[in-house]
């Protein structure tokens, strides 16, 4: 009875081996894939293709059925090249080959072999039932491994040329990329290359974001430049390519290239570097000329150890870490909070209008102004800027030498209710400087247009009118462009949309920069108005082959001796009878004063004490000239 029930429980076992590769017939079949029209493959006729559209839907059926039985199995479908099968001596045009990729690394009942002849034999027997034309090959993900162990990469060339049918783990494509790659780097590097190797989660079955793989370059002979300059070299023109075989296969995922130079790889080899450890553990060469395989192998083995001095470098890492830790703990504290509390606190103040001050004024100048004065911030939030630069400064002079999480978790709580609190406090100095800013925009556009009036002989106007009459006298008589009556009815509409809290900042922003455009051309309008009025009070005269000018302004008098000479200048009062009274040497500051005050100089008219008295100044020689 016991023989009986162990007999029954091993039946049992292997039934549920074969249900777990073979699924149910009963089961749901997943929504059918879109089909897609055979991309172009090299050495496919145009005869084969229109074959390759009439079996399209059978080669579909063929992938359902193999994927209702064995789906989270198969890890690639592809459409092989035309090639010859054994025993033929050349290509037949009826066979459509076919590649069937499965995984096999938890296959634990039975032996690959008879797991490899069992697939063999029911995907064999599903083609035939389709199509007597479909010619399966059945690899289990091992067997694709060994090939490259061996040295044998010819199935990585066929799959580079495939069409992948299904690709759910993106293998195929990752295997085409590589196998463009690695050709490009042979063909340009020859027999530098030592072993191009495929690592990370290409050959292991699973689903992977990016495709990692290794070059190594034999770097023993290279004397016409050092190894770091060889190898920054070798890493950009390899990396180069893969962006190129990223172009040409079309696959989008990150590839990911590696460059070794061989003594490098030697040296990490011996001081026990992880990642070379894990590289030689679960790489696949797709291709070596003797470096990658041989020490594979020693590592199976056993026989690749890391040195002493290996051991005891990584023994010694783990407290120089901790270290590490303490110190970076430390600088948390030290530098990270301290700038991340004492920066905005300095910005508002800069936005408050300060110049940047130092981090010792600043937490004065944070209690002195928007504490005290501006009744904008509570006090605590100032301690709490305090409490963090004291730490600062102890930790910068070694008072504390080390903090725990507890004190860095208390202090980041604070430093985050003080950065809360903070940018309250710039909306707060936003909304004041808003209203500081457009009343004085709103001033500098109304006074630049009422004292252009001014001067046009239009005193005393009322800013309700001002709009009526810049329109009457300045743009239809003085042709300033009418956009800027826009301007100035904007500016007079922003001021009445603050008050009314309806002013946006975008808006502000908007007449602002329109006010300063509006105040420029009012100003450059006026200074030329100013000029011409100007050439109404002087008068040139010639005297001793040489031309001066007197500027009449008002009862003020200015000489210029002699035009080339503008900075030797005098000045006189204007007597009533015309006389030049106290002459004595101006400077430009006293003629630009003068001018300044004067908003519209009357036209100058010469007596003849003018003249008898300049004749005293320059020679009695004196021709005036009229123009």
């Amino acid at each position: 009875m016991e023989e009986s029930k162990k007999e029954k429980s091993e039946e049992k076992k292997e039934v549920k081996e074969e249900e777990k590769m073979e699924k149910k017939e009963e089961k749901p079949k997943k929504e059918e894939e879109k089909k897609e029209e055979f991309p172009e493959i090299p050495g496919i006729t145009p005869e084969m293709k229109e074959k390759l559209k009439e079996l399209k839907t059978k080669i579909d059926a063929f992938k359902g059925k193999v994927i209702e039985k064995f789906e989270e199995y198969i890890v690639g479908i592809a459409l092989l090249p035309p090639k010859k099968l054994e025993g033929e001596e050349k290509i037949d045009p009826n066979k459509i080959n076919l590649l069937v990729l499965v995984d096999d690394s938890d296959v634990r009942r039975m032996t690959r072999e008879e797991l490899h002849e069992k697939l063999t034999e029911i995907i064999n027997k599903i083609a035939s039932e389709i199509d007597p034309k479909l010619n399966p090959q059945t690899m289990l993900l091992s067997e694709l491994k060994e090939y490259c162990y061996d040295g044998k990469y010819e199935i990585l060339g066929l799959i580079a040329m495939s069409a992948p049918v299904h690709d759910p783990l993106d293998m195929l494509k990752a295997i085409k990329i590589a196998e463009v790659h690695k050709n490009m780097v042979l063909k340009k590097f020859e027999k530098y290359i030592v072993s191009y190797v495929a690592a990370g989660s290409l050959f292991r079955g699973e689903k992977a974001n990016d495709i990692d793989v290794y070059v190594i370059v034999d770097d023993t002979d290279v004397k016409k430049m050092s190894r770091a300059e060889l190898k920054d070299k070798l890493r950009a023109i390899i990396v180069g390519m893969g962006f190129e075989a990223s172009k040409i296969t079309g696959v989008e995922k990150s590839f990911h290239i590696q460059t070794y130079i061989l003594t490098d790889f030697w040296d990490n080899l011996k001081d026990a570097n992880p990642v070379i450890f894990t590289f030689l553990r679960d790489g696949v060469p797709l291709y070596d000329r003797g470096v990658f395989m041989p020490w594979k192998l020693l590592l199976q083995m056993g026989r690749v150890k890391p040195s002493p001095e290996a051991i005891d470098m990584n023994m010694e890492l783990g407290e120089r870490l901790l270290e590490r830790i303490r110190a970076k703990m430390l600088s948390v504290v030290g530098e990270d909070l301290y700038y991340a509390v004492l920066n905005p606190a300095q910005a508002a103040l800069m936005l408050y209008g300060i110049p940047p001050p130092t981090p010792k004024e600043t937490v004065k100048l944070m209690e002195e102004i928007f504490v005290k004065k501006e009744k904008l911030l509570e006090k605590k939030y100032v301690e709490i800027l305090e409490k963090v630069r004291s730490t600062y400064k102890k930790i910068e002079h070694g008072e504390i030498k080390e903090v725990s999480g507890k004190e860095i978790d208390d202090l980041l709580k604070d430093a985050q209710e003080y950065l809360k609190r903070i940018k309250e406090l710039f909306k707060q100095i936003e909304e004041r400087s808003q209203k500081e800013s457009i009343l004085d925009v709103y001033d500098a556009c109304i006074n630049i247009t009422k004292d252009l009036l001014a001067m046009l002989g239009e005193k005393s106007v009322k800013t309700e009118e001002l709009e009526k009459k810049f329109k009457e006298i300045l743009v239809e008589k003085e042709k300033i462009p009418i956009r800027f009556l826009k301007v100035l009815k904007d500016v007079i509409d922003a001021k009445e949309d603050y008050l009314k809290g309806k002013l946006t900042k975008q808006e502000l922003e908007k007449v602002k920069k329109e006010a300063r455009n509006f105040v420029k051309t009012l100003v450059e309008h006026m200074q030329r108005k100013k000029i011409i009025e100007l050439e109404k009070c002087k008068i040139r005269f010639k005297y001793n082959n040489k031309i001066g000018e007197l500027t009449i302004l008002g009862d003020m008098v200015f000489i210029t001796v002699d035009l080339e000479k503008r900075e030797e200048l005098l000045k006189a009062k204007l007597g009533k009878d015309g006389a030049l009274l106290d002459v004595e040497k101006a400077k430009l500051e006293d003629y630009e004063e003068c001018i300044a005050k004067i908003s519209a100089p009357p036209r100058a008219f010469i007596k003849e004490k003018t003249l008898s008295d300049l004749k005293e100044i320059v020679g009695k020689e004196i021709e005036v000239i009229l123009r």
